[in-house]
């Protein structure tokens, strides 16, 4: 009898605990997401990028609406990637917290930009990024990244 309330017990506490209770999703995993999209950005190769975006993903960038990653990508990223002979970040920081689902990053760097015609840029740059949680990675639903000439 003493094997049967325990038995009975255990199952009443797995049935009261409901399905969607699993463990909280790993915030700072979502800083991965964003350092395999910066990994693409410095090696100019987008291939296999959209796959770290939703499909209706929003983009925006210094004050434009860029539409969703492909159109980013096809209209304004990769012909700009084609112009650059380099692009390096340094002083990168990232900051993620989490809310559900959902993270909420805040990403601070430099960056140099070397232009195929030998002309290089100076940026100081910050991003702010919302990940959503798919059950088995993190995706990008929304990049709004804006930059500036470094103060002398």
């Amino acid at each position: 009898m003493r094997g049967f309330k325990q038995a009975a017990i255990g199952l009443a506490l797995v049935l009261a605990v409901p399905a969607h209770a699993a463990a909280a999703p790993d915030y700072q995993a979502a800083s991965a997401t964003l350092a395999q999209y910066k990994q693409a950005i410095e090696s100019r190769d987008l291939s296999g990028a959209e796959t770290l975006f939703a499909q209706d993903a929003q983009i925006f960038e210094s004050g434009g609406i860029e539409g969703n990653f492909a159109h980013y990508r096809d209209h304004h990223l990769a012909p700009e990637l084609k112009a650059f002979k380099s692009f390096a970040f340094r002083d990168y920081k990232v900051s993620v917290r989490g809310e559900g689902e959902v993270a909420i990053a805040t990403e601070t760097y430099n960056y140099t930009i070397a232009l195929t015609n030998g002309e290089t840029i100076e940026r100081a740059g910050v991003a702010t990024s919302v990940l959503k949680w798919t059950g088995r990675k993190w995706q990008i639903i929304s990049l709004h990244s804006s930059s500036r000439k470094p103060k002398a």
